[in-house]
């Protein structure tokens, strides 16, 4: 079982981090025209993370798995299951392995908050992309969401939207940047700052390597993995993708 030492640990905090209620009502529409288009009733929620985009879809009628490659994020989204009344079963499971660990035959398989990009290198991106029609019926739908890196390393963008979270008296802020390698490569650093009333700030620093994804080779890779029928998007309202301006590359496909 492998270790994922950024989100091992963030999982305590990951679910301050993201303002769930707005992000779930601003990207279920969208997910949901998707899998309605496909017929999809069965849908694999890959890297899912703690969970809350498998439990909206449990509550809405979909039968629902989530993997993901970190104990700690599959914990929490039992957790979060549990507390919300719904039933999905969670696998540890990362890219590559989800054919050898989960029941495959789903109609769809989400991929989403930029997830695809941990993976590391070209060879490793095809065996994940095929493990993903692995799991997928004929026909059945991919749907992956990740940031737009076209745009990124076009204009070197460095920062991301600084986040904060309240509890009583408690605060919290997330500060997220990359670092830019020579290579190609990227280092995402997440900063969590904490602290309890009016007392000191408390900080921790924890960083993962990302291979950013452009649009063309992720395009073509899809379909090297034997799926048809892509398109792609520029956010979760459908807009078309525009590697200059659009904040995301949203892409659907079927497989073959």
């Amino acid at each position: 079982m492998g270790t994922v030492p950024l989100y091992d640990v963030f999982s305590a905090d990951y679910d301050r981090f993201v303002n769930w209620e707005e992000r779930l009502a601003y990207e279920l529409p969208f997910i949901e025209q998707q899998l309605t288009a496909c017929g999809a009733r069965r849908v694999l929620d890959a890297a899912c993370g703690s969970g809350r985009h498998a439990i909206a879809l449990a509550q809405r009628g979909y039968d629902v798995v989530g993997a993901d490659l970190s104990l700690p994020m599959i914990e929490r989204a039992g957790e979060n299951a549990v507390a919300t009344g719904v039933e999905v079963p969670f696998v540890v499971a990362g890219f590559g392995e989800l054919a050898a660990k989960v029941r495959g035959d789903f109609d769809a398989l989400l991929c989403l908050g930029n997830s695809l990009p941990h993976v590391l290198t070209a060879d490793a991106l095809q065996a994940t992309l095929t493990d993903f029609a692995a799991v997928l019926r004929p026909g059945g739908l991919v749907l992956i969401q990740n940031r737009n890196f076209d745009a990124i390393l076009a204009r070197h963008e460095r920062w991301m939207e600084p986040q904060a979270h309240r509890e009583g008296g408690r605060e919290w802020l997330f500060l997220r940047f990359y670092d830019f390698h020579p290579g190609g490569t990227l280092t995402f650093n997440v900063i969590t700052l904490r602290r309890d009333e009016a007392g000191e700030w408390t900080q921790q620093v924890e960083a993962t390597a990302l291979r950013p994804l452009l649009h063309a080779e992720l395009s073509s890779a899809i379909t090297a993995a034997g799926f048809t029928d892509v398109y792609c998007y520029g956010d979760m309202n459908g807009a078309p993708f525009d590697p200059e301006t659009s904040g995301n590359l949203i892409l659907t496909a079927r497989r073959g």
